[in-house]
C-alpha cells in the first residue's frame, strides 16, 4: 500500500478547483448538440457523420469510466486530476483549431478521455475530504456544476451559433479549462492512498468491446432501427463482451469493476433507482427539443431557453437538498422528488400541436425540481454505505451503469417516438384520405403523428418513474459498513499469486 499525503490539506481550494473542472466538462457535453446543424453546413458533412461528434464522446466515456477505479488505485488524485484536465484542455484546443471534421473528431476523443475520468475522480475526492455527515452538503454544492452547466449549454450554444461560428463554443471553454489546469498544478494536493495493482489487460479489452459495443448499438438504434444489421451485431457482440467481462472480474486477482459491492443492499437499491431515473431523465432531454423545434417551430435559442429555468432550479436546489440530506437522509427526499417527477412526466403525455410555451416551461421546470430533490441524495446514500476503500469501485460502477442507462433511454424513447409516430401518421392519412401532393395536410399529419409518438414515449417514462417511486420507500439511512469485501479481494489476490497462508 502506498502512502497518502500526511500533511493536512485545505479542503476549500481543492474543492473550488474540482468544481470548476466539473462545470466546464459538463458544459462541454451539451454545447455541441445545438451547434451540429451549423457544423454540418460549414464542414460539408451529413447528419449521420455529424452525429459521430456526440457518439464518439459517449463511446470513449464508456470505455474510460469502467477503468477509473484502477486508475484511482494506481495514481494519486493530484496526478489523475492534472492528467484528466490536461487531456480535456488539449482536446478542446484541437477542436478550436481543427481544419476539418477528422481533426475535430480526434479532439472529441481526447476531450472524452479526460472528461471520463473527472466525474468518478471528483466524487472520490469529495468522499475522501468530507466525513459522512457533511457529504450531502458537499455533493449538493457539486450538484450545481453537474446540473446547471448542462442546462445553460443549449441556451448559450443557441445564442452563439445564431451570430457566430461554432468555434466560439470551444473558445469559451478553452481558457476556463486552461486556467483551472494551471491553478491545479500549484494548488491541488493528493488526498488518497495508492497501491501498485496489476492492470488486467484482458479485462480492459473485454470492457472496451462490451461497453463500447452496447453503447454504440443503443446510440445508433434510434436512427438505424432495431432490426439494422449493425445495431444487432454490436448489441450481441457488446452483450457477450459484458458477460465475459463480468466473469473475468469474479476470477481475476484485482478487478477493474468490483461486482461484490452489490452485496451492500442500500448501494444496490439506490443504484437501481439511479439507473431507472436516468433513463426517465433522458426522455425530457431528447424529446422536448424535438417537440419544441420540429412540432412547434421554435428556434434552437428558444428551445434552449425552455430548458434554462429547470437547470437554474436544479442548480439552486442542489446545495439545499444536500443539507437536507445530511439532516434527514435520502428516503423522503427521494419519495417526494419522485412523486413530483411522476406527476410532471405524466403531464408531458398530454402535449398537442398547440400546447403553449408557458405550459411546457412550467411542467419541465417542475420536473427538474423533482429531479433536483432526488438525484444527489440517492447517489450519496448508496456510496455512503460503502467503506472508503471501496468508494472508487462504487463510483466507477454507478457511473458506468448511468452511461449505459442514458444510451438505452435515448434509443428507447427515440424508437418509441419514431415507430408510434409513423403508425399514427399512416392512420391519419388513411382516415382523412390525404393525398401525397397535399403538402399542407401531409405536414399536419406528420406533426400529429410525431406528437403522438412523443406522448407515448413519455407514457413509458412515467411508468419507469413510478417503478423508482415505489422502490424509494425502501431506502434507509446509510453509514459506512465494515470492509469485508476488501479482505476477500486481498485473499483472492494472495491465492492467485501463490502467497496464501493456511488458517485454522
Amino acid at each position: 500500500m502506498g502512502q497518502a499525503s500526511v500533511n493536512p490539506v485545505r479542503t476549500g481550494p481543492i474543492f473550488a478547483i474540482i468544481l470548476v473542472g466539473a462545470f466546464v466538462a459538463f458544459l462541454n457535453q451539451t454545447l455541441i448538440n445545438v451547434a451540429l446543424p451549423q457544423m454540418m453546413d460549414r464542414l460539408h458533412i451529413t447528419a449521420t457523420t455529424g452525429d459521430w461528434l456526440t457518439t464518439i464522446f459517449m463511446l470513449v466515456n464508456g470505455i474510460v469510466i469502467p477503468i477509473t477505479a484502477f486508475l484511482m488505485d494506481r495514481f494519486t488524485t493530484r496526478q489523475l486530476y492534472i492528467t484528466s484536465m490536461g487531456l480535456f484542455t488539449a482536446g478542446t484546443l484541437i477542436c478550436c483549431i481543427a481544419p476539418n471534421f477528422a481533426c475535430i473528431l480526434v479532439g472529441r476523443v481526447v476531450q472524452a478521455a479526460g472528461a471520463g475520468i473527472l466525474f468518478p475522480l471528483i466524487t472520490n475526492i469529495i468522499f475522501t475530504l468530507f466525513p459522512p455527515e457533511k457529504r450531502g452538503a458537499a455533493m449538493g454544492i457539486f450538484g450545481i456544476s453537474i446540473n446547471f452547466a448542462p442546462a445553460i449549454g443549449p441556451t448559450l450554444s443557441g445564442w452563439i451559433v445564431e451570430s457566430h461560428s461554432w468555434r466560439v463554443l470551444f473558445l469559451i471553454i478553452l481558457p476556463i479549462a486552461f486556467i483551472d489546469l494551471v491553478i491545479s498544478v500549484f494548488v491541488l494536493k493528493n488526498v488518497s492512498e495508492t497501491s501498485r495493482p496489476k492492470l488486467d489487460v484482458l479485462g480492459v479489452i473485454l470492457s472496451t468491446i462490451g461497453f463500447g459495443g452496447v453503447l454504440y448499438g443503443f446510440a445508433t438504434a434510434g436512427d438505424s432501427g432495431w432490426g439494422s444489421t449493425d445495431v444487432v451485431t454490436m448489441l450481441v457482440v457488446g452483450g457477450v463482451g459484458i458477460l465475459l467481462f463480468v466473469w473475468r472480474q469474479w476470477v481475476v486477482g484485482h478487478a477493474l469493476l468490483e461486482f461484490r459491492i452489490f452485496r451492500y443492499p442500500m448501494y444496490t437499491l439506490t443504484t437501481i433507482i439511479n439507473v431507472v431515473v436516468t433513463m426517465s431523465l433522458y426522455s425530457g432531454m431528447i424529446l422536448m427539443p424535438i417537440y419544441m423545434q420540429n412540432v412547434r417551430g421554435f428556434s434552437p435559442l428558444l428551445s434552449g431557453l425552455m430548458l434554462l429555468p429547470g437547470g437554474i432550479v436544479m442548480g439552486v436546489m442542489s446545495p439545499i437538498t444536500g443539507r437536507l440530506f445530511d439532516k434527514m437522509g435520502a428516503r423522503w427526499l427521494a419519495v417526494s422528488g419522485l412523486a413530483i417527477t411522476v406527476i410532471t412526466t405524466y403531464a408531458l403525455t398530454r402535449l398537442t400541436l398547440d400546447t403553449s410555451f408557458t405550459y411546457v416551461v412550467i411542467v419541465y421546470t417542475l420536473r427538474m425540481f423533482g429531479m433536483a430533490i432526488l438525484m444527489m441524495p440517492i447517489f450519496t446514500a448508496g456510496l455512503n454505505e460503502l467503506p472508503m476503500s471501496l468508494n472508487r469501485y462504487g463510483t466507477a460502477m454507478v457511473n458506468t451503469l448511468r452511461m449505459i442507462a442514458g444510451a438505452v433511454g435515448m434509443a428507447l424513447f427515440v424508437s418509441i417516438m419514431t415507430n408510434v409516430g409513423a403508425t399514427h401518421t399512416k392512420a391519419i392519412i388513411v382516415r382523412e384520405h390525404i393525398a401525397p401532393a397535399d403538402k399542407v395536410h401531409m405536414a399536419t399529419a406528420l406533426n400529429q403523428g410525431l406528437v403522438a409518438g412523443i406522448n407515448e414515449a413519455f407514457v413509458v417514462a412515467t411508468i419507469l418513474t413510478v417503478v423508482s417511486f415505489l422502490l424509494s420507500f425502501f431506502i434507509q439511512r446509510t453509514s459506512p459498513k465494515e470492509d469485508t469485501i476488501t479482505n476477500q479481494i486481498q485473499r483472492k489476490t494472495e491465492q492467485k499469486t501463490g502467497l496464501a497462508v493456511a488458517h485454522d
